[in-house]
């Protein structure tokens, strides 16, 4: 829908100028040459049968106005299996099913996350205690440089230019 009537509209095919000329367009249905109204389906309908396959900009356009209207069978269900590969409403079908899949990922993922979310918890008071956190928080005593046969000479902290490698005297003493 436009929000701006009188403001600028774009135009999509050859159809869309003489909807537009004959005061539709933007009406989710427009009449056609006896009057009558036509459905967003029909619309569509016509679309495809007008359609070559260089008009995929058309396609689009119409499978994104079916998208936004919300005029779409849900993918891969019966109705959207039955639609033609070249109706507009089963490319929103299917632009509806990426762009929830972008969002909430796949559904076994979202059904892990609700299922995590949902499990029932452990009770507060079964958790450690704050004397318990406090005591695993305290610092460990430094333990002491020592060089492992094998491996780099080990920069002694705070002296720059000492460092302790492994020597066979050191290995006897």
């Amino acid at each position: 829908m436009n929000r701006n009537e009188n403001g600028p509209q774009v135009l999509e095919s050859p159809r869309d100028r003489e909807d537009l000329a004959g005061g539709g367009g933007s009406a989710p249905t427009v009449p056609d040459g006896e009057g009558a109204r036509q459905t967003a389906e029909e619309r569509l309908a016509e679309a495809i049968d007008r359609a070559t396959h260089g008009d995929l900009a058309a396609l689009w356009a119409m499978a994104r106005t079916a998208y936004f209207e919300g005029d779409y069978p849900l993918y891969a269900s019966r109705e959207w299996r039955a639609l033609h590969p070249d109706d507009p409403r089963r490319m929103a079908g299917a632009l509806d099913a990426a762009e929830k899949w972008r969002k909430y990922g796949d559904d076994e993922d979202l059904f892990a996350w609700f299922r995590d979310v949902y499990r029932v918890r452990d009770p507060l008071a079964s958790r450690r205690s704050r004397a318990e956190l406090d005591e695993a928080a305290k610092p460990k005593p430094v333990r002491p440089l020592e060089p492992t046969p094998g491996w780099p000479p080990i920069r002694v902290p705070g002296q720059p230019g000492r460092y302790l490698t492994y020597t066979e005297r050191r290995l006897a003493a």
